[in-house]
């Protein structure tokens, strides 16, 4: 976990119900004597997450069943490796692909202090986005944008006035609704849930697969960034699988990058990593 990150310490799960006290109802002592919840739950990991967000941000956050619930601390993570490419602090950040739940922008705003724009295509996700800005004085200068062409990234988002340091993307990492299935299936398993539990993986179409998977989504982000090279600084995304990356590698440099970099994460035992590159 990055160094600055306020969430590497473990939580404190007394504040945290003192914040959001629906929390204490997923909270449990586990055979260690541990304060925790089930991770697999998704409506606890909701909860979590909510409470997170008010005792360190002071927002009020929710989010409708059935969309992907971020982890907050792995998140703020991506921002602040990503922010280590700027030498500077005021930065204008674009977040492709913002979804309901509005975390990169609402971190980039009361961690940071940044100017933040939002894209999504789904008109129901942009809409609850929306009413977390509006419930939230702390928000009211964040941008949200739809975009209205699913096989463009930049294109309808970017305007001509537009300057960005940063852009920052979730990708649907899954190529088909089938395999997103079999990794909830994998999950499953692994955390040996009972059969109510196995419904509570969240997750819309948009959030989770897109046809040729990350890899074609991020060879999209590839193609199309030339075109903005004068309005955009640095380009970054997550990448769930390290056997892509030279695939993707691949597409950046044949779009003319000057740079590239890969900037590897961990956060407890998942190991996770983001590329980067500029034309600057």
């Amino acid at each position: 976990m990055h160094p600055k990150n306020p969430f590497a310490e473990d939580y404190d799960f007394d504040l945290l119900i003192e914040h959001k006290p629906e929390l204490k109802d997923f909270v449990f002592v586990n055979e260690h004597g541990t304060k925790t919840i089930k991770f697999g739950n998704q409506e606890a990991v909701r909860a979590l997450n909510s409470a997170l967000l008010k005792s360190q941000y002071d927002l009020d956050w929710s989010l409708p069943k059935g969309y992907l619930c971020p982890p907050v601390p792995g998140r703020l993570d991506y921002l602040l490796y990503a922010s280590d490419l700027l030498e500077k602090e005021d930065i204008r950040l674009l977040d492709i692909g913002t979804g309901a739940n509005l975390i990169y922008p609402m971190l980039g705003k009361r961690h940071f202090n940044w100017k933040c724009t939002g894209s999504e295509v789904e008109s129901l996700s942009l809409d609850h986005a929306q009413k977390i800005v509006d419930q939230n004085e702390l928000l009211d200068d964040t941008d949200l944008r739809l975009q209205t062409n699913k096989n463009r990234i930049f294109e309808n988002v970017i305007e001509a006035k537009d300057q960005f340091d940063l852009v920052v993307c979730n990708p649907p990492f899954f190529k088909n609704e089938q395999m997103a299935q079999k990794e909830n299936q994998r999950k499953f398993k692994n955390l040996k849930l009972s059969e109510s539990e196995k419904l509570n993986f969240g997750g819309k179409a948009n959030e989770l697969w897109f046809r040729g998977g990350e890899v074609a989504f991020i060879e999209r982000m590839a193609l199309e960034s030339p075109q903005y090279k004068e309005q955009i600084h640095w380009f970054t995304s997550l990448v769930s699988r390290k056997e892509n990356l030279k695939t993707i590698k691949r597409s950046i440099k044949k779009a003319g990058a000057k740079e590239i970099r890969v900037v590897e994460m961990g956060l407890g035992n998942k190991q996770s990593r983001f590329i980067a590159w500029t034309f600057k």
